[in-house]
């Protein structure tokens, strides 16, 4: 399965074989996006995921799409593992207000590859549960929860036998059950959540943005390494809601987008765009704000072109 084959196939064949990747390109990326929490690294990762395609014997496979994703899952579970070391020589403690990166577009957008790609409604607050998670955990959690992969076929991933790749999946999602509850999934009612904490921030209303807030809210800034200082973690509704006062100049510089498929926030003073906000909501209340303040990734994100 592993042999060279290069020199063995032709134009033709390459075509054909291009042809059934990009097929399951869409699967490979939702994958991607949900082991790594990065657009662009999910990219890459399915990139090498075709180089290796494109460089074995692949004759006698019988489950194609399974063998990609198996495959896609060692190349994010290696950049995973790179990433945990990186932190922990690097003594970073940045994890806990670490945003993932959304997946941004209009709100009369509808574009098919990023329904696949937040298929089960996978918002920021689900991906930042998951970014405390074990690599090995991850992967077992997402490929057999989420998209449904044998614990038989992740365990020579993990190398484990495939009973304790069960468990890693279960301790996962304990984590996650615990961790980040069902949130709205209806655009509607969640629009008139986001669009009640605009009119409260616009007014200065501090008793409207406690009534909109869970009592355990949780408010996460990702400013990254060029705006030192202002990355923070804020916890509960009054806390939360001063931070929200704090920045009511921006409040009339605010456009509604969506953010993960849900209704969320670009603040964008003079027309360049300083902040990307995701709101979790539960029960009609939010319990999560995810913000990303970091100006090279918001230009990665080419936020701007939803403004035009």
């Amino acid at each position: 399965m592993d042999q060279n084959r290069s020199e063995q196939a032709g134009p033709s064949e390459q075509a054909a074989l291009a042809a059934v990747f990009e097929e399951h390109r869409p699967r490979l990326n939702a994958v991607a996006y949900r082991m790594l929490g990065s657009l662009g690294e999910s990219e890459d990762a399915v990139q090498e995921a075709w180089l290796r395609l494109s460089r074995s014997d692949v004759a006698e496979v019988r489950n194609l799409g399974g063998w990609l994703t198996t495959v896609v899952g060692r190349i994010c579970l290696d950049l995973l593992r790179s990433r945990q070391s990186r932190r922990e020589d690097s003594l970073d403690v940045s994890l806990e207000t670490h945003v993932p990166d959304p997946v941004l577009s209009r709100l009369d957008t509808v574009d098919p590859e990023q329904e696949v790609l937040l298929a089960d409604s996978v918002g920021l607050a689900l991906l930042v549960v998951l970014d405390t998670l074990a690599p090995a955990e991850r992967l077992a959690f997402v490929l057999h929860d989420m998209f449904a992969v044998p614990f038989e076929d992740i365990a020579p991933v993990v190398e484990r036998s495939a009973a304790a790749t069960r468990q890693l999946a279960s301790r996962a999602r304990r984590r996650v059950q615990g961790s980040a509850p069902a949130p709205e999934t209806d655009v509607a009612k969640q629009r008139e959540v986001v669009d009640a904490w605009m009119a409260a921030t616009r007014a200065g209303d501090f008793e409207a943005l406690l009534e909109l807030l869970d009592p355990d809210v949780v408010l996460r800034a990702d400013s990254g390494d060029l705006v030192s200082g202002l990355s923070k973690l804020v916890r509960g509704a009054a806390s939360v809601a001063g931070q929200a006062a704090m920045f009511a100049s921006l409040a009339d510089v605010q456009t509604v987008v969506l953010v993960n498929g849900l209704p969320g926030l670009i603040a964008a003073p003079g027309g360049k765009v300083f902040s990307v906000g995701a709101f979790t909501v539960v029960d009609g209340r939010i319990t999560e704000i995810n913000i990303i303040a970091d100006p090279e990734r918001l230009r990665r994100l080419d936020a701007e072109a939803l403004l035009a």
